[in-house]
């Protein structure tokens, strides 16, 4: 099969944390992504909004799009309760009009969509609805713990904080470093960027464990696995789907994500919780279960000058004891060292 190439929507929303999506395909799949579609940046250099992305242009137009000889459009963006903004059908139908398949991590299903998937039956385009979990999810059912795997869970003190690049950072440092390790993803994004995983915020309540579970279990060969965490434990609006994937993925360690400066959870008024409290309510959870520590921390320096991110790691790993890094700016080092001692024995080094 040959690569994509992604035209990325993101009509209006282009930005780091507006375009999650968006960031994450342009910053791990470059080579795929020709460009941008977004009329209220069209022309303006992706690095100056992004700090990645040089290169690829920002196009207003489906139409300057084709130029590049797309064969995807991708939805660039997650917005609150996954809902597809209702401007954007008229650009998707075109993309269907000119047999570009659509790439979509909403949780409003282009296939549930009468016009849509009738356009695109038409066509003979493919409309891929990220998010579908598998039809076949059973509960949980407390299988994991025993494995001899080293299984690595990203958490956080909020939504939209770093914890999908923090895992998919930590395994490429650790393949790097000679581990049998495997980035697992939980979320639309990274499924999109790894080509396989289950969408856990789509998954029935009862079955979210037992999807957190058969990812791992389908994995168990591998000596690492770093599974993208999804929300947080304490978050009014997503604390079932993180609380389901701790419980079902059974991590021995966890690596605790936040972004300096987020002093409130985003889109609603609630104080972010110290480090002190994030890592007390998920070891607290955890342990009843099986063995379970925070071993680092992840920062997400976005914006930040590289002094003053090394300022803030430093400080943040004072006020925790723990190792800390921001994976993107300064390695995932310290936390590979953390890891180290948790490595199962028959993976040691002679």
């Amino acid at each position: 099969m040959e690569p994509r190439r992604m035209v990325i929507l993101t009509e209006g929303r282009l930005g780091t944390f507006s375009s999650k999506t968006a960031a994450s395909l342009i910053r791990y799949k470059p080579e795929e992504t020709v460009a941008v579609l977004d009329s209220v940046h069209a022309g303006r250099k992706l690095e100056d909004l992004l700090e990645i992305g040089r290169g690829i242009p920002v196009v207003a137009t489906l139409r300057d799009a084709l130029a590049f000889d797309p064969t995807s459009l991708v939805i660039g963006i997650a917005t609150p309760g996954g809902v597809l903004p209702e401007d954007w059908r008229a650009v998707i139908h075109e993309a269907i009009g000119h047999g570009l398949e659509v790439v979509n991590g909403l949780h409003t299903f282009l296939n549930e969509d009468e016009a849509f998937a009738r356009h695109a039956e038409q066509k003979g385009v493919r409309l891929w609805d990220v998010r579908q979990p598998p039809d076949d999810l059973d509960v949980g059912r407390h299988l994991v713990h025993g494995l001899a795997n080293l299984r690595v869970l990203t958490v956080g003190a909020d939504s939209s904080i770093g914890k999908k690049i923090a895992a998919i950072e930590i395994d490429r440092a650790a393949r790097e470093a000679g581990w049998d390790a495997e980035f697992v993803a939980t979320g639309q994004t990274g499924i999109m960027i790894a080509g396989s995983g289950i969408a856990v915020d789509t998954v029935a309540a009862d079955y979210i464990s037992g999807a957190a579970e058969r990812l791992v279990l389908e994995r168990k060969h591998r000596e690492l696995l770093v599974i993208e965490g999804q929300g947080t434990i304490l978050h009014p609006s997503y604390s079932g789907v993180s609380l389901g994937l701790l419980h079902g993925a059974a991590p021995q360690a966890l690596v605790l994500c936040h972004q300096p400066g987020r002093d409130v959870m985003r889109n609603l008024p609630v104080d972010v919780p110290t480090y002190e409290e994030m890592i007390h309510a998920h070891e607290t959870i955890a342990r009843p279960l099986f063995p379970c520590r925070v071993v680092a921390v992840s920062l997400n320096c976005f914006g930040m000058s590289m002094d003053d991110a090394r300022r803030e790691v430093d400080r943040v790993g004072q006020e925790t004891g723990l190792p800390a890094t921001d994976c993107v700016k300064f390695g995932c080092g310290p936390i590979l060292e953390a890891l180290e001692p948790l490595r199962p024995a028959s993976a040691q080094p002679a």
